[in-house]
């Protein structure tokens, strides 16, 4: 699916919406996650926090009825676009840090850790600890060899 320029638009007035719900000027607030929320049958892009209250939504037109297998995959990487282009405004929500854009599917399960910001560090993309299994099981299988 290429991605329309009225797509990246309605993205980015989205994430806006998210960053005037929690503007730079006013106090942290306690949270560690938004959950964004897609439907591929509606084309809705829902934003809620850790307890689950809504943000703020939108209707992305281009994902209506959408039936490509790899949906999601395609749409994490237009919204982890979005987000790096966007970073000074959602780097500075007042929430504290380290805080995380998570991708979820229609039934509300992790999909994928989009963009995380700490004091100093963004990280974009995928699993954060990509491999750490296999590491760590090479690691105990040799120790257990000595």
């Amino acid at each position: 699916m290429k991605t329309t320029e009225s797509t990246i638009v309605q993205l980015k007035r989205f994430f806006n919406k998210v960053s005037q719900k929690f503007p730079s000027t006013e106090e942290p607030v306690i949270m560690t996650d938004i959950h964004l929320s897609v439907s591929q049958d509606t084309g809705e892009l829902l934003a809620f926090d850790d307890n689950d209250n809504e943000i703020t939504r939108c209707v992305v037109d281009q994902w209506i009825n959408c039936k490509e297998q790899d949906f999601y995959i395609n749409i994490a990487g237009v919204l982890r676009e979005v987000l790096k282009e966007m970073g000074d405004v959602v780097d500075c929500l007042s929430i504290l840090k380290p805080y995380s854009f998570i991708l979820e599917n229609d039934d509300r399960e992790h999909f994928a850790e989009l963009y995380l910001v700490d004091s100093d560090i963004r990280i974009i993309g995928g699993d954060l600890m990509n491999g750490l299994d296999d590491d760590l099981n090479k690691f105990l299988d040799n120790l257990l060899k000595e």
